[in-house]
């Protein structure tokens, strides 16, 4: 029996290898990440609110996420675990998000302890406040406790480094949401170095699964987190770089050349979207149901 695709994304979690999810923030970069060879997707907020061109600070509402997270499930088979931001409100709004994403069939929801609208963690110069630790706490058991499926994730990201506090604070806030019922706790670092993630593994103690985002300290090996027993490595957003800087580059050089000479060679072909649209199901569907003269 095939299993879930809640269950596939826990027992990722779960695992005792290193496993890897890949950002995507559409259809068609769930579909390309899936093709990666991806076994799950981060559906990143950063990535979806810059696709459409507005700022991580949830500009885009909770109903328009959705509307993006339909389409990139439809079109894979792989779990999704959603960038929720702060759950767009307090509890009752979490828990409710968590009901449409069921019904969506997103695999689970990754909830930070700040306060909304959320600041992007990365923005430097941001002040980040930070969420009271019981109030959250409640909020990850209030999601937890309203899934329909129990193998739905439910990830609380602690974002006491972000916010500037130190190792105790976010020993205290992991453990707090940990016995509140969280799958698994995501801290977060914008340092360079491994220093404050390294830190709080050995504190930790390899008591719940612990999720990173390597995005600031991408220089530290991947075998560095294989020895440290991390669960799940995000690769937070680089699907949505790429294809920032590789449309900058083409419109460029289209503009200034006023010539597609030097472009087409460099980018996929109709063909390719063609069949990443899956239109081959398209033209055997047409022969199937469409009467013969309208073919």
């Amino acid at each position: 029996q095939k299993k879930k695709k809640t269950e596939v994304l826990r027992d990722m979690i779960q695992s005792k290898e290193l496993e890897f999810i890949m950002e995507a923030h559409n259809g068609m970069s769930a579909v390309i990440a899936q093709e990666a060879g991806f076994k799950g997707i981060w559906a990143s907020g950063l990535s979806i609110s810059a696709a459409m061109g507005v700022r991580d600070s949830n500009e885009a509402s909770y109903t328009q996420v959705l509307e993006v997270l339909e389409f990139m499930s439809d079109r894979t088979d792989i779990p999704i675990l959603l960038d929720g931001d702060t759950g767009y409100g307090n509890f009752n709004n979490a828990r409710r998000l968590v009901k449409k994403l069921e019904q969506r069939g997103i695999a689970g929801v990754c909830l930070e302890d700040k306060l909304f609208p959320k600041t992007n963690s990365l923005l430097e110069g941001a002040k980040q406040k930070l969420a009271d630790i019981d109030e959250f706490a409640r909020k990850i058991r209030a999601c937890k406790e309203s899934a329909a499926d129990d193998s739905f994730q439910v990830v609380a990201r602690v974002e006491a480094f972000i916010a500037g506090w130190g190792l105790e604070e976010a020993l205290k806030r992991a453990e707090a949401y940990r016995q509140a019922g969280a799958d698994a706790i995501l801290m977060h670092s914008k340092r360079s170095d491994h220093t404050e993630i390294e830190a709080f593994v050995k504190a930790w103690g390899n008591r719940h699964p612990i999720v990173i985002v390597p995005t600031k300290y991408y220089t530290v090996p991947t075998q560095t987190f294989r020895d440290w027993n991390i669960s799940l490595v995000i690769w937070a957003n680089h699907n949505m770089r790429a294809s920032v800087k590789a449309m900058q580059d083409t419109s460029n050089t289209i503009f200034r050349e006023q010539s597609l000479v030097n472009v087409e060679p460099k980018v996929a072909t109709v063909k390719e979207v063609f069949r990443l649209q899956d239109m081959d199901e398209l033209k055997k569907a047409e022969k199937k149901y469409l009467p013969v003269n309208d073919q």
